[in-house]
């Protein structure tokens, strides 16, 4: 696996236990929290979404599923 897909893998599961840990988040406090650019978030959280691991309640505003998730480190 290339590195930077594997740096994109391991913000993906980050973001994903902030929300988890946090249980509702902004896009804005994801942004201030790892550093990155709001579409970089996005993205991030397109792919979460996708997965069914994430919703947005409101706009701005995300959560998790109930969907079980196997965390490995």
């Amino acid at each position: 696996m290339k590195p930077s897909t594997n740096r994109m893998l391991n913000r993906i599961k980050s973001v994903y236990m902030f929300i988890n840990q946090k249980g509702t988040v902004t896009t804005q406090e994801l942004v201030e929290e790892f550093g990155i650019t709001p579409r970089t978030i996005q993205r991030d959280l397109n792919v979460l979404a996708y997965n069914d691991l994430v919703v947005s309640p409101s706009r701005g505003k995300w959560t998790t599923t109930k969907k079980k998730v196997k965390l490995t480190s």
